[in-house]
């Protein structure tokens, strides 16, 4: 078991840096060809971040564990918005923008309802996941046919990609894609490992280690950008790695492992994201019409709600 251990920490450093170097090689190559920076940022950025979650959860299902993938894109959902989100609220009270209204919070709520529709059978097989793509395809046609504004890549200093050939920027993509493929498959061995070995479902390993860690991205993120004051980043960050995680990380275990759902996996975990999710476009709501933030009092209350998730979680092993 502590080799398992061991193995688990390196495969959570290799996602982090892997991600890092995916998300550098693949904004730069995308900037030297002349792409939208809006673009980018909610694609290749958003998907670097939320990568850890799809490499693990696609080798777990490939692996016969599709609960361990499920219960990944669940658990890093809860801990996006109970921790990271309220963590950045709590160390500055964030001030969401306007736009979250017409696009990102109506985009967030449908796809978490369409998923608890697909799961409500407690059955993830083709179809479900045929659905998730086509959704996915959608949004991305929708995103690039829209018009959009020039700027700076979200969350990437522009001076650190002003002189990056596309070599280079092929050879960061192609390192951070052999890390995040490479430290996937070792995470999700060791955590299945550690799982048996304890007689822990699958699925509660997912929704813990598997999920902490491979969300560690996107709290360093929000953080980072609330101490820099890019209180719209960081919400949209979150937002949009919650839509990633359900539309590209669900698919795989019903397209590689379709069978039965745990019920807890419904009726405990996916219920408490629903809440979540829907507390958080109440609360942006909220701070956009009284021109307010989502103060401190309301990250703690994020934080409360995932630590009383986890305590239930626990509790019902």
């Amino acid at each position: 078991m502590f080799l398992d251990t061991v193995i688990i920490v390196l495969g959570f450093v290799g996602l982090i840096w892997g991600a890092d170097k995916f998300v550098f090689g693949a904004s730069a190559l995308a900037r030297n060809i002349g792409v939208s920076p809006l673009v980018i940022g909610l694609t290749i950025v958003s998907f670097g971040t939320s990568a850890p979650e799809i490499f693990s959860s696609a080798f777990a299902a490939l692996n016969g564990n599709p609960e361990l993938a499920i219960g990944n894109a669940l658990g890093s959902n809860l801990f996006n918005i109970g921790v990271a989100l309220g963590v950045a609220a709590i160390i500055s009270p964030l001030k969401p923008p306007k736009s979250l209204l017409n696009k990102e919070i109506p985009a967030l709520l449908l796809v978490t309802v369409i998923t608890g529709l697909l799961l409500a059978d407690l059955y993830l097989d083709v179809f479900d996941a045929v659905i998730l793509i086509l959704i996915t395809f959608y949004f991305g046609y929708k995103l690039f046919k829209s018009k959009v504004r020039t700027g700076t890549v979200p969350g990437i200093d522009d001076d650190n990609l002003l002189h990056v050939t596309n070599a280079r920027a092929i050879s960061y993509l192609l390192l951070g894609l052999i890390l995040l493929v490479l430290s996937a498959e070792a995470l999700v061995a060791a955590a299945t490992s550690i799982a048996e070995s304890l007689e822990v479902s699958s699925a509660i390993i997912g929704l813990t280690i598997v999920a902490l860690g491979t969300s560690l991205p996107e709290l360093a993120a929000s953080v980072t950008c609330v101490l820099k004051g890019h209180h719209d980043l960081a919400i949209g960050n979150i937002i949009g790695s919650n839509i990633i995680n359900f539309l590209a990380v669900l698919p795989f275990p019903g397209l590689f492992s379709p069978g039965p759902v745990e019920t807890q996996l419904l009726n405990r975990d996916y219920i408490s994201v629903l809440i979540l999710t829907a507390l958080l476009a109440f609360f942006c709501y909220r701070a956009i019409k009284k021109n307010a933030r989502i103060g401190r009092f309301y990250g703690f209350v994020f934080l409360s709600m995932y630590c009383a998730w986890f305590t239930v979680m626990i509790v019902w092993i």
